[in-house]
């Protein structure tokens, strides 16, 4: 089980702006009960004015906040984009965001692609990758951390995608942004036992996480969509995420058909309810030998 600090605690939700009106004439104490925190793509936020600043400048007196980029492009061919980090840091100096994580992908190549494309699995990449990582904290003068994301094809690999991953987190010296949704989609589209693979990533580099709904293309294919509700066998994943280390921050993100706030505190409660249900389990799961410190 990980012994470490996060930036937030509790359950938490991805804030749209379609859901700042609604977030705001909502009960606010109803609200703070079941929301530990937020979470906003900082590019939809930055160069936020007026009434919509100060709207979000209330929540972020609320709630403690963390960031989630979306246009970094941290595995992409051209030069990172400085400007924007600088008013990255900016930003979350201005509101006490205390957090800012990004997608292990790409999105740019002399332009936005509007997609997040797979990065190699190649040794290469780890080092190109971590090098960039690398810039981005040493600018935002703090540990990023980095998503595992969803693809659908692996172009050029050399490594299986767990072991990409660790080896990025490790060469780069940064924290883990585990969406357990995205292990879930990549499981059926890549056909591998998604346990095996959660059981292998690092815990104790978990910053927070994701948790998610998808969409059903086929019964060999899954597509990442943030527009459903969590199927059962995500919850069931997610619990199997706290088990092996332990209760970290976890957050609802839901990017369209987004339901009344009340439907959406109903998940964000539920992350709540599992959270207490393994904070009460005192158990100890040792990933070296996959067992329990009681002896199961």
């Amino acid at each position: 089980m990980s012994q470490r600090s996060h930036p937030v605690t509790g359950a938490g939700l991805g804030l749209r702006r379609a859901l700042l009106g609604p977030l705001l004439a909502y009960d606010p104490e109803s609200t703070k009960e079941t929301i530990s925190f937020m979470e906003v793509a900082p590019e939809n936020w930055i160069n936020v004015g007026g009434q919509r600043k100060e709207s979000f400048r209330h929540l972020t007196k609320r709630f403690p906040f963390v960031c989630h980029g979306l246009s970094l492009s941290i595995g992409g061919p051209t030069p990172l984009d400085q400007t924007f980090i600088h008013k990255l840091r900016q930003f979350m100096d201005e509101f006490q965001i205390r957090a800012y994580s990004e997608h292990l992908s790409y999105c740019t190549d002399e332009g936005h692609l509007y997609d997040l494309m797979p990065i190699p699995f190649t040794e290469e990449a780890v080092k190109y990758v971590a090098g960039r990582i690398g810039q981005v904290q040493d600018t935002i003068g703090q540990r990023m951390a980095i998503e595992n994301v969803s693809y659908y094809a692996a172009p050029g690999a050399e490594l299986s995608e767990i072991d990409f991953i660790n080896a990025v987190i490790s060469e780069a010296d940064c924290d883990l942004l585990l969406d357990v949704n995205n292990i879930y989609v990549n499981s059926v589209n890549h056909r591998y036992d998604p346990i095996e693979f959660l059981r292998a990533l690092p815990g104790e580099r978990i910053a927070y996480g994701h948790i998610a709904g998808h969409y059903n293309e086929a019964e060999d294919l899954i597509v990442d969509t943030h527009g459903a509700n969590i199927i059962g066998d995500v919850w069931d994943l997610l619990e199997k995420a706290y088990e092996f280390f332990g209760v970290f921050p976890t957050l609802l993100e839901r990017d369209f058909n987004i339901p009344p706030v009340t439907e959406l505190l109903t998940e964000v409660q539920k992350i709540k309810t599992i959270q207490d249900k393994w904070s009460t389990d005192v158990r100890a799961y040792d990933g070296v030998t996959g067992g329990y410190a009681d002896g199961r």
